[in-house]
């Protein structure tokens, strides 16, 4: 949520922030709202004061036998008066608030320009692509012909979008989540498995609700909504405290399964395990100063560096285009790996400074000194490592002739196998 505060005083860069995210209309929007409520909060006001004192009049008139069929009248137009004006002052908030709910965050000056990810701007590129002197298999010709993967029984027991992770290549995950979360947790992210079941308000209060919501399972009859990140679930953690300084900052490695319903996205990767309903993801969360979240976002990026070099793969990194981002995202990088059946590089992770955007809305905040009134958080999240992604970058890289596939030693030392199948 924006500071309004902050934006009625010079309402000018968030104008042309917005407009390059193609909301500066409705920011034009919101400010009438906030004018015309802020107008008419004194005459609601002074109305309620008149009709206050027109009730003591009456009173006492009654009291002393006097008449007060002249101030009875007036309190009654009065009274018509105010009836009007609340339900104009509640509309407007209405709108105002729903409004402001709808607005995305503003964005970095630095994010580029563009509408898709075709526009986002290669920052680097790193490692070398594998060659191949055989016909390269994806993940899904290898995990069938090992069992690791089974799409089918998936598809008999759940629907599209799922898979049964079998064999070796439960190994695998289960040493890719030690290795992302014994990482983390090295450079001060505490672990955390945090609930999966979210009420709305966190949802709300990170920015997915209202724009994201039929991407989201809900459980109707308990009111509860399954989380597409533990992003949600971790931002909730400080929701409607007041830290101290010297708290911060505070860092935590969320590790979940996570659920997204996928809308419009029929016809879309859906061969083998890329875009599926169900996953499982080792997530960064930072809250911490403003002063220092520019600072955090290279430090986020860095660790999932490190993670791809430490897996060995051949990656890219870009800078997503204002177009692209998220709701609360002010700016975002990608971490791409190479994916040999496609030829192609494809986002494996991804890193987001949201500024005050999500604190604000979750009424995350702290104390910059001892007597200092409390100011909004700024808060930053990023993948360490999405399983399900980083499982078909791992196989389809290090594959060999007779389809076997080799692990690097990061994954042997977390407790996978060298080479699977071994």
């Amino acid at each position: 949520m924006l500071d309004l505060r902050v934006i009625r005083a010079d309402p000018g860069p968030a104008r042309r922030a917005l407009a390059r995210r193609g909301a500066g209309e409705a920011l034009d929007e919101l400010l009438e709202l906030d004018a015309r409520r802020r107008a008419l909060l004194p005459e609601v006001e002074g109305r309620r004061a008149r009709q206050n004192q027109a009730s003591e009049e009456i009173a006492a008139r009654k009291r002393s036998g006097e008449d007060a069929a002249e101030v009875i009248a007036r309190m009654r137009s009065v009274s018509a008066e105010l009836k009007r004006m609340q339900a104009e002052l509640a509309e407007v908030e209405e709108r105002r608030d729903r409004l402001a709910a709808q607005l995305p965050n503003l964005p970095s000056p630095r994010a580029p320009d563009g509408e898709t990810e075709d526009d986002a701007v290669v920052v680097r590129e790193v490692g070398e692509r594998p060659s191949f002197a055989f016909e390269v298999r994806d993940h899904l010709d290898l995990g069938t012909e090992h069992g690791w993967i089974d799409v089918e029984r998936a598809a008999a027991a759940s629907g599209s979008r799922f898979a049964y992770l079998l064999g070796d290549l439960v190994m695998v995950e289960l040493a890719l989540v030690r290795f992302a979360v014994e990482l983390a947790r090295g450079e001060g992210f505490e672990p955390v498995v945090p609930p999966v079941l979210v009420r709305e308000g966190p949802l709300y209060g990170t920015g997915f609700f209202p724009g994201e919501r039929e991407m989201i399972y809900e459980v109707e009859r308990d009111e509860l909504f399954l989380v597409g990140t533990s992003e949600v679930s971790l931002a909730a953690l400080h929701a409607d405290e007041i830290l101290e300084a010297g708290e911060l900052p505070l860092r935590y490695a969320g590790i979940s399964t996570c659920f997204r319903r996928e809308a419009g996205a029929a016809g879309r990767d859906t061969r083998g395990i890329f875009r599926v309903h169900q996953f499982d993801k080792v997530e960064m969360f930072s809250f911490v100063a403003p002063e220092h979240s520019d600072a955090e976002h290279r430090r986020i990026l860095a660790i999932q560096e490190r993670i791809m070099a430490a897996l060995e793969l051949p990656y890219r990194v870009v800078d997503i285009p204002v177009g692209d981002l998220g709701a609360s995202a002010a700016r975002k990088f990608d971490c791409e790996a190479w994916i040999p059946s496609q030829e192609r590089y494809r986002e494996l992770t991804s890193c987001s400074n949201t500024t005050d955007y999500q604190a604000r809305r979750l009424g995350a905040r702290f104390r910059p000194e001892p007597t200092a009134p409390p100011a909004a958080l700024h808060t930053l999240n990023g993948t360490a490592v999405a399983v399900g992604r980083t499982l078909i970058a791992l196989l389809e890289n290090h594959q060999r002739e007779d389809a076997t596939v080799r692990l690097p030693p990061a994954l042997v030392e977390a407790g996978a196998p060298s080479v699977i199948p071994g």
